[in-house]
């Protein structure tokens, strides 16, 4: 039985999804004026792990996450660069395509752009205004934050602390503009010479909480499972979403609502733009195996903070090596494989298997998870070294290691295969060992190695994998 811990009630409960199999999820995307950051990826590769983790006990996923495409830091870096808005959302989109795929993330089943939904949006806030929810100022639309009664709720603010804060951080002219402190923007006037769209309180562009409450409900439905997002979304953006969408469609908005931890860096510092402590997966691709870095960012609990070290990354290569040379050690032994079936192999992997899912179940606890994944790969070291071994029990014991370790994004590589040149070059390696010319064989073994074929030496002969 699967439990999420629900950051609105603060309680583990049981996931109960509305329609049958089928669970609706919407995970806050990036702002688009940039390359993400490893602060992004922790979010987008905790929510690609949860989503291939429902995949993996049988339901069918709808995943919506959305792109901000406009907003005052696009604005600001479209005029750095002197081309328009779109251009810079355009590039930025492209390179958050290319950093997820190397992270190994499945896209999501929609990606909707802010822009793409700006007569939604429009059509949203005038209910919200109709309601009495929300009001005009000066070509501003801002949200009535007091009147809706469950303010604060989800990250337990205090309205009255909220409303000194507020106070203490608008400027002068936004103060004459909203009718309480903590009100929030709806609906943003254009300044002059800046992206804009008509609206029926002049041209302007929508503000940032608004998008997400319209591109969930339209692509999900008023109600739908899991919001999910990194813990310094909770306030104020979800609050702000549950406000807008519990006011205009009189129903409750989201039944499980789930934070991811921060990245941090040195200090325990959390990670972020702002700060100009970040690191982006662009960048850090270049340097790093891609799927170390998946490996590192999944490998925690999505709620924990994450701390990104050289240390905590070199750990993460030596363990996911420790998994995929076990894959690789095993899945060598299967050309050949004559051996009597064993009847306790499957039965092991079985009970293993149990243990992860129970693991999973808890709140999607991949740390215990890894624990299972673990003893799978111990299994399968201590049953490749047999002298003999049965192909449908190798094979078993892989398909489970493969099908685990793909929830965390592990990639397994069967069709490798090597060019003639270098298949000669192994070959003559092999006979010069059998020939006891080993000034030869370690020759070839260094020369491969210089090309990217790591050699190892097993009782069963000779194996190789591309290094990285």
């Amino acid at each position: 039985m699967l439990k999420i811990f629900n950051t609105y009630t603060r309680e583990k409960e049981e996931f109960k999804t509305i329609q049958p199999d089928q669970v609706n999820m919407y995970v806050c995307g990036p702002t688009v004026y940039n390359y993400i950051h490893i602060g992004n990826g922790r979010s987008i590769v905790a929510f690609d792990t949860i989503r291939r983790y429902l995949e993996y006990i049988g339901y069918k996923v709808k995943f919506v996450s959305n792109f901000t495409d406009v907003d005052d830091k696009m604005i600001k870096e479209a005029a750095k660069e002197n081309i328009t808005v779109p251009e810079v959302a355009d590039k930025f989109i492209a390179a958050f395509f290319e950093d997820i795929e190397q992270l190994n993330v499945q896209r999501a089943t929609v990606n909707p752009r802010a822009t793409d939904n700006i007569p939604e949006i429009i059509d949203f806030i005038k209910v919200l205004i109709e309601k009495g929810y929300a009001y005009e100022s000066q070509g501003d639309v801002f949200y009535r934050a007091r009147k809706f009664k469950n303010y604060g709720k989800l990250s337990g603010m205090d309205i009255d602390q909220l409303v000194q804060g507020a106070s203490e951080h608008i400027g002068e002219a936004e103060f004459d503009k909203k009718q309480d402190p903590i009100d929030f923007a709806l609906w943003k006037k254009a300044k002059p010479g800046e992206i804009n769209w008509d609206s029926p309180w002049g041209k302007g562009r929508p503000g940032w909480h608004i998008e997400c409450s319209v591109m969930s409900t339209k692509y999900l439905g008023e109600n739908f499972d899991i919001h999910g997002g990194g813990q310094d979304l909770e306030f104020p953006h979800h609050e702000n979403e549950i406000a807008q969408s519990e006011a205009e469609t009189g129903k409750k908005f989201v039944n499980y609502w789930m934070h991811n931890g921060f990245v941090t860096v040195e200090n325990n510092e959390k990670m972020s733009k702002s700060l100009g402590n970040f690191v982006t997966v662009h960048d850090l691709v270049k340097t790093t195996d891609p799927q170390v870095l998946r490996f590192f960012l999944s490998s925690t609990h999505y709620r924990r903070p994450l701390e990104y070290t050289k240390g905590n990354l070199e750990r993460a290569a030596d363990n996911l090596d420790k998994i995929k040379t076990a894959y690789n050690n095993l899945n060598f032994r299967i050309d050949g494989a004559n051996g009597e079936a064993d009847k306790d192999v499957e039965s092991q992997v079985n009970k293993i298997v149990a243990g992860f899912k129970e693991a999973m179940d808890d709140d999607f606890n991949v740390q215990n998870g890894l624990t299972s994944i673990f003893e799978l790969v111990s299994l399968a070291n201590n049953y490749s070294s047999k002298e003999s071994v049965n192909k449908d029990n190798a094979e078993y014991i892989l398909k489970n290691i493969a099908e685990l370790g793909g929830i965390l994004g592990i990639k397994f590589d069967n069709d490798q295969s090597l060019s003639d040149e270098i298949q000669a070059m192994v070959d003559q390696r092999d006979q010069a060992r059998a020939d006891k010319d080993f000034a030869t064989s370690d020759s070839l073994r260094d020369k491969l190695k210089d090309m990217g074929v790591i050699l190892e030496d097993t009782p069963q002969g000779t194996r190789w994998h591309i290094d990285g």
